[in-house]
């Protein structure tokens, strides 16, 4: 039975699952109802086999006790009396009575019942209720009786009452379930709601909603379904905004990247253009001021003068040209390698603050980073020293770069006063820091200041991946 929502078919997404769910529901109300039906009809069957039973055994008790009053009354008078008692008795209820000579002879049988004449029960429902056959011989004088239980009356009397209510019964049982499946059809009618719902949710129309539906749990169903609906929404919007914030994030980090690789170059073209152009300028005119002062020492004492004061500022000039350089950019990086760029870079330190104990610990392994690579690297161990001293107060300073697995592993520990609360409060706007952890970032790798024990602090600087 296929029921149609207002005559109009169900779409036929919902056929799939909300008919099957329907069917499942209508066999098992029919199973438990034809159950039930079956227990009625069983109990009623079995009760009219006991009321058969009991009318056939009293029907035979009657006539027996019958019988044997009249058989002893008659025993004297012979046969041809018995014969005519029995004639003019007739039939006793459900007993047939048979009449037989000395030799065994049949002389009389009893009619047949005019009740119900012509008609049988069927023969599967006589053996289910009718009681085994049972006889009585009562001897006397010259014959014998015998009787025997019919039942065959009975037995049509219960098929005449049970055929009906049977009829009824299925009757009964064809409403029920054409009720139970209206109702079902009825109740699982939301569940169309529910999966068009999803199907506009899986097309990507994350607004579909519910109305409130008919049922208790249908209303619930209703409910979790929005508040699913609602929580997707959020959800992939705040994917949405994480998705555009990482893009963003992305395109500042590349920005960023490309900044400080124009910076770079710029401070090495800077960097060059003092050493090579500047440099043998100040050079040539430091050179020029000297062979002046030494000619004009002896005939023009104040011009000699005026050209040593110009030749040691030259000097002057030059060293402090020499000083910027290496801020600007290490161009013994370039020229030299990272190893030799930072055993340089202590040595200005040690030059700069001679009570300052350095120590450089260096494993490369053979591993030759890139420039972009050496670059961090060396800005790195210089923003971690500048850092020791600057805000530690550091006097003792451990610098070491080892290689780990194709990796390398930069550590600065110093014995400072280590991350103090003012410290930890400048990290995140830190500008060295900031610069360092986009580097590193952009690189693949990963850095951490933490306290060192027993006090200082110490920067760590992972890069994996390291290639020349």
């Amino acid at each position: 039975m296929i029921f149609m929502n207002g005559g109009r078919p169900e779409p036929a997404y919902a056929c799939g699952n909300t008919m099957s769910l329907r069917l499942k529901l209508n066999t098992i109300v029919a199973l438990l109802t034809l159950c039930f039906a079956l227990s009625v009809l069983g109990l009623e069957l079995r009760g009219l086999r006991d009321s058969v039973h009991e009318e056939v055994q009293a029907a035979h008790r009657v006539a027996g006790q019958l019988l044997h009053q009249t058989a002893r009354l008659y025993s004297r008078q012979g046969l041809p009396a018995m014969l005519y008692y029995l004639q003019g008795l007739g039939r006793v209820r459900s007993t047939e009575i048979r009449l037989f000579d000395e030799q065994g002879q049949p002389l009389y049988q009893s009619p047949r019942s005019a009740y119900k004449a012509g008609r049988e029960a069927p023969a599967w429902f006589s053996r289910l209720i009718a009681p085994a056959a049972s006889e009585q011989a009562i001897a006397f004088g010259q014959g014998r009786l015998v009787l025997s239980a019919d039942s065959s009356r009975a037995v049509l009397d219960a098929w005449d009452y049970l055929l009906p209510l049977s009829l009824w019964a299925l009757a009964l049982l064809l409403l029920a379930n054409g009720l139970a499946f209206a109702l079902i059809q009825r109740a699982l009618r939301p569940l169309a709601q529910v999966v068009d719902a999803m199907d506009q949710l899986r097309q990507g129309h994350l607004q579909a909603t519910l109305p409130t539906l008919a049922g208790a749990e249908a209303q619930r169903l209703g409910l979790a379904f929005n508040r699913m609906a609602q929580a997707l929404a959020q959800q992939i919007a705040a994917e949405g905004r994480a998705s555009s914030a990482e893009r963003e994030l992305s395109d500042r980090r590349e920005l960023s990247r490309w900044m400080d690789q124009h910076i770079e170059r710029e401070r090495r073209l800077i960097a060059r253009e003092l050493h090579d152009e500047f440099g043998q300028s100040v050079t040539g005119m430091r050179s020029l001021a000297v062979a002046i002062a030494q000619s004009t020492r002896a005939q023009q004492p104040e011009a000699a003068a005026s050209a040593e004061l110009i030749a040691a500022e030259a000097g002057r000039l030059y060293e402090a040209m020499h000083r910027i350089i290496p801020r600007l950019t290490p161009l013994v990086l370039d020229q030299f390698g990272l190893q030799e760029a930072l055993q340089d870079l202590l040595q200005r330190y040690r030059q700069n603050h001679p009570q300052l104990q350095l120590e450089l610990s260096l494993d490369l392994d053979g591993l030759a980073p890139g420039h972009e690579a050496a670059l961090a690297l060396y800005r790195a161990a210089q923003e971690g020293i500048t850092n020791a001293l600057r805000h530690g107060g550091a006097s003792h300073i451990q610098l070491s770069l080892q290689a780990q697995a194709g990796a390398l592993l930069l550590r600065v520990r110093d014995n400072g006063q280590g991350l103090d609360q003012s410290l930890s409060e400048a990290l995140p706007g830190h500008l060295g820091l900031r610069w360092l952890s986009e580097r590193v970032a952009a690189l693949g790798g990963h850095w951490r200041l933490q306290p060192a024990e027993p006090q200082g602090a110490e920067l760590r600087v992972h890069l994996p991946g390291v290639a020349a």
